[in-house]
């Protein structure tokens, strides 16, 4: 319940559909002879549209949750270290398309990483987690695949396929690593609340984030104040993580 209240606040709070609905009710307004009022909400859907498909907007929401954790070199993974975990994302398989298509570009990039760091040791396994609701494919399994294909043994990994959001998957990560310290790789966005949810799951894994998609460069540019696409989904993250954010605070609470 908790998994589709979430994923409904954040469609809502989508700047399109936030603004959609902002519309809507203007077109009401101005039906029943309140054109004030629904020239103002008309302004103000305008504003959520242009103000959540701007870079710097992205930027800025993003960026706090980015730089809370520097990234992990390959160099400096300690000796003890025996497991390498990343996070799921969305898995999409089909007939005709490679793995790394099926998989979602945040995926893609995380077990990627994740990948890369297991190579460094012979001893380290990798613990690819991920469900998905019934109908879809969990993204462990296409993470296993991947990493199969860039010649990770069978042996050296471990598949944990029912999570469906980051609680969930701490909570089933959490007995397998027990003590044993480990690295934790997902999104440089969502790591502050990865984190947060495997403490809270009993274990205190070295982050190792990727897939940073702010640059600090954007500021200063005139593109950075033009709607794009690329900005409106910076934007939409940066929300999915504030709302897991909060729940999470309001469960503390």
């Amino acid at each position: 319940m908790i998994y589709l209240v979430k994923h409904w606040l954040e469609a809502l709070l989508s700047p399109l559909t936030l603004s959609l609905s902002i519309a809507v009710i203007a077109v009401i307004c101005r039906l029943s002879k309140r054109p004030r009022l629904a020239c103002t909400l008309l302004m103000a859907a305008a504003a959520i549209v242009y103000g959540g498909s701007i870079a710097v907007v992205g930027d800025a929401l993003l960026g706090p949750l980015e730089r809370r954790y520097p990234p992990l070199s390959p160099d400096t993974l300690a000796p003890a270290v025996r497991y390498v975990v990343v996070l799921g994302a969305g898995y999409a398989p089909r007939d005709g398309v490679p793995i790394t298509a099926a998989l979602a570009r945040d995926g893609l990039v995380r077990a990627v990483e994740a990948v890369r760091l297991v190579r460094r040791r012979d001893d380290v396994q990798l613990i690819v987690s991920g469900g998905a609701p019934p109908g879809q494919s969990p993204s462990a399994l296409g993470y296993a695949e991947l990493a199969r294909e860039l010649g990770i043994r069978q042996s050296s990994i471990v598949v944990l396929d029912t999570a469906l959001d980051t609680r969930a998957e701490a909570r089933a990560i959490a007995p397998v690593v027990g003590s044993a310290p480990f690295v934790l790789v997902t999104s440089a966005y969502h790591m502050p609340r990865a984190m947060l949810e495997m403490r809270r799951a009993g274990v205190d894994p070295i982050p190792a984030p990727t897939d940073q998609l702010v640059d600090g460069s954007s500021g200063g540019s005139v593109l950075a104040w033009l709607p794009n696409s690329a900005a409106l989904r910076k934007v939409e993250r940066a929300l999915h993580e504030y709302i897991g954010l909060a729940a999470l605070a309001a469960r503390t609470g």
